[in-house]
């Protein structure tokens, strides 16, 4: 497998887990999420990535949100976050996500350890001889501790499977160097959506945006849209507005200025009427001065919002 293996392109959210207030998962609230992300032109969605709290789901919740993301996302790329410290609970995931029918999955070296290069490289080449199905490396350095340099980033290139790389990290050189040396063999995600993303885009430099929630709608996928219709203006406004939400609600290295990233999401979300459910303990939900800063943001940008419940 390499980059031509899958058609992964454009905005394609890590998106939230609807919880209800007792910590289950609200199947009905991700019926009505996934609905609303399909209409508003979403290229693709990620199940149970950071946004999606993977790391309070048990296996077989994350199995269950497998099966209805499969079921659900009729006319999306559909990927399962694996993340997990050894190699073996990630195959049991990646498994998880062959049976429901995913296209593929995205997968962090194992957080917390702060892993070795060679110990990095020897995880994702294990987990790859356990699936079939695609990778995505995820270059997550605030949740993971380790940046990914190019050289070891290219060394994951060439494990067989491994056909993407989402790259989240505040280096904007090292994210540079490894879109340059890396993406004509794989995927390349994590281009801002800004002027100079924009230009990197018209240069041919990489495939899109794995972001955070979707919380703008619309507006995601179609910077992306306007970007591929040659009308580069119209994905700078689009861009704008993606950077005022950026700026407001976190910092460079994409660590939230209040709260927590899951909870700003499903409550910008739930403004819009959108079901995102609640957050699980032991995040917390915003407070209602935090829930005002994202309440601002939205109608700032000319978005309606609601009532919360």
């Amino acid at each position: 497998m390499d980059r031509t293996s899958v058609d992964w392109h454009g905005y394609i959210p890590a998106i939230t887990t609807p919880f209800t207030r007792d910590g289950d998962f609200d199947v009905a609230a991700f019926e009505g999420q996934m609905g609303w992300l399909a209409d508003e032109g979403m290229h693709g969605v990620i199940l149970a990535g950071t946004s999606g709290e993977w790391f309070s789901l048990n296996e077989d919740e994350r199995a269950e949100l497998f099966t209805q993301g499969a079921r659900l996302g009729a006319g999306m790329r559909v990927l399962g976050g694996c993340n997990a410290f050894t190699a073996a609970e990630a195959i049991r995931h990646a498994r998880a996500a062959e049976r429901a029918g995913l296209d593929g999955i995205l997968l962090t070296p194992p957080p917390y350890l702060v892993p070795s290069r060679a110990e990095i490289v020897e995880f994702y080449r294990e987990v790859a001889a356990g699936t079939e199905l695609p990778i995505c490396v995820y270059n997550w350095p605030r949740g993971c501790i380790v940046d990914l340099d190019v050289d070891t980033l290219g060394e994951l290139a060439e494990i067989d499977n491994v056909v993407a790389i989402k790259n989240s990290t505040g280096n904007f050189a090292g994210f540079l160097a490894g879109l340059y040396a890396l993406g004509d063999r794989v995927r390349y995600f994590g281009i801002p959506t800004s002027e100079l993303g924009a230009d990197l885009a018209a240069l041919g430099r990489g495939d899109g945006l794995m972001g955070s929630g979707a919380p703008l709608g619309r507006d995601h996928p179609d910077f992306w849209n306007a970007l591929a219709a040659g009308e580069r203006e119209r994905a700078i406004e689009l861009g704008a507005r993606d950077r005022v939400v950026m700026t407001r609600w976190f910092g460079p290295d994409y660590g939230a200025k209040f709260g927590n990233q899951q909870a700003i999401m499903k409550t910008a979300l739930r403004l819009r009427g959108v079901s995102a459910g609640y957050v699980r303990r032991p995040l917390l939900e915003l407070d209602d001065a935090q829930v005002s800063i994202v309440r601002s943001t939205l109608e700032d940008l000319g978005i309606a919002t609601v009532p919360l419940s």
